[in-house]
């Protein structure tokens, strides 16, 4: 039976609720998003279920439908828990031109060369387009089809002739649907193209793989509730002016969320790095002053990174801070720490923080190994490179300790770095002084006493 409907106006995006009309709304800031609450609010009638679909204890309902199918590249099967899985819908975002369609072109490709037919729409270049890409990158397959789509309808009617195992649309942003209105890229048409082919992935037991475009400030654009619909969040990060990719599981129902894959990009397409652990390493072999290695983990994966400083002195008033591939706030207050508890005089220094390689340093792990290279480039005390830290500092000059320590030191010990600074030195002052300890012979008269 109808009800009259509650009088107001709801936004059709979030569903946020107004007495009256407002040009913008209240919950998630839409522009000329609000509608009048106007058509009947209806109850929705028991259907009875058939003798298939009725529920049963989960100990009784098999998982053989949700086995992973590797795709062929080892980094993008670990990212994923060991495979796509038959019916799930996979969401790939990143930056402009970071290469996502190479690498779900080379993922095409692998799964067409072992017997997989795979259709792959881009609905943003030409198929010829595609086709010299994949003609470079060495992609070529008979069991690869590909077609060049904006229409929704017409992508399901190619899903309907070549009966896919596999289909990758590229990008989700730039198809439109008929049922929904407005225009490719808004809200509403991306929840309708979304949703409708998470249904039909869901109907036929079809992996779909669905590229995304990202914001100005790096998160992916559309509504929230594309990420809730999809079940792996996958983001490809990386800088142009670097070769090394990361893939990042950001949502996974089928497999951790901890993982990460290395790739790197290459003239013949993207190639996979299953060890990366000499990528972020200096290439110097005599020690130099203003170096630390630290052990950072990405995913589960234990990896050496270099740390970098240079100390300079300034007769500025305000010294300049510059950091690249740490935070800026973490430096500041390893400087505090060095200065106050160590009695490091940085305040009247222009001071310059880096990774080797344009590795992002993000867990305090790193800060004793941050705190090292401005200690050995203040005192211009190289230390050994068989030496590596692995510490959080606190306010009080305390390193405690960090996750995976054992997992840290053994990537340590298998890469040659014989001595491990972390929480046993007690102190940032101690660590200071077992790291100067363990300097090269030949500035050993030139340490200063911690």
């Amino acid at each position: 039976m109808a009800r009259p409907a509650t009088p107001g106006y709801a936004c059709r995006e979030c569903g946020w609720t107004s007495v009256k009309w407002v040009g913008r709304c209240g919950e998630c800031q839409t522009w000329d998003s609000l509608v009048e609450q106007g058509a009947p609010l209806r109850t929705v009638a028991a259907v009875a279920v058939g003798a298939t679909r009725v529920a049963r204890p989960i100990t009784q309902i098999g998982t053989e439908s949700s086995v992973h199918r590797p795709t062929g590249i080892g980094e993008f099967d670990r990212v994923l828990g060991g495979g796509v899985v038959p019916g799930a819908a996979i969401l790939l975002s990143g930056e402009p031109g970071v290469g996502k369609s190479t690498l779900l072109l080379e993922v095409c490709a692998r799964l067409a060369r072992a017997g997989e037919r795979v259709l792959y729409v881009s609905a943003e270049e030409s198929a010829s387009q595609v086709r010299l890409r994949a003609e470079r990158t060495g992609a070529l397959s008979d069991e690869l089809y590909l077609a060049s789509e904006t229409d929704l309808a017409t992508i399901l009617g190619q899903v309907d002739a070549v009966k896919p195992r596999l289909l990758v649309v590229d990008s989700v942003q730039t198809v439109s649907s008929a049922l929904s209105d407005g225009a490719p890229g808004q809200p509403a048409q991306v929840r309708e193209v979304a949703g409708t082919l998470i249904r039909v992935a869901k109907e036929r037991g079809l992996p779909v793989l669905l590229v995304g475009h990202v914001t100005k400030d790096g998160t992916i654009a559309g509504p929230r509730l594309l990420e809730h619909l999809v079940d792996v969040v996958c983001s490809f990060e990386g800088d142009r002016q670097t070769a090394l990719r990361f893939v990042r599981t950001l949502k996974n129902r089928f497999g951790p969320t901890d993982e990460v894959g290395c790739f790197e990009m290459t003239g013949d397409g993207i190639a996979e790095v299953p060890d990366p652990s000499g990528l972020f390493l200096s290439r110097s072999a005599a020690a130099v002053s203003g170096t630390c290695v630290t052990i950072a983990l990405e995913g589960r994966r234990a990896i050496p990174v270099e740390v970098q400083a240079l100390i300079v002195g300034t007769s500025a008033p305000q010294p300049r801070r510059v950091v690249n591939g740490v935070e800026a706030s973490r430096v500041a207050m390893i400087l505090a720490v060095l200065e106050r508890r160590c009695g490091l005089k940085l305040s009247t220094s222009d001071v310059y923080v880096s990774t080797v390689g344009g590795m992002r340093l993000t867990e305090p792990a790193t800060d004793l190994a941050i705190a090292l290279a401005i200690a050995s480039a203040v005192k211009d005390v190289a230390l050994p490179n068989t030496l590596a830290a692995v510490g959080e500092i606190s306010l009080a000059g305390e390193i405690r300790p960090v996750s995976a320590a054992r997992q840290r030191a053994g990537e340590a010990t298998r890469l040659g770095y014989s001595r491990i600074v972390d929480g046993d030195a007690g102190s940032v002052r101690s660590a200071i002084g077992v790291a100067f300890a363990a300097a090269p012979p030949e500035t050993q008269t030139e340490i200063p006493a911690f």
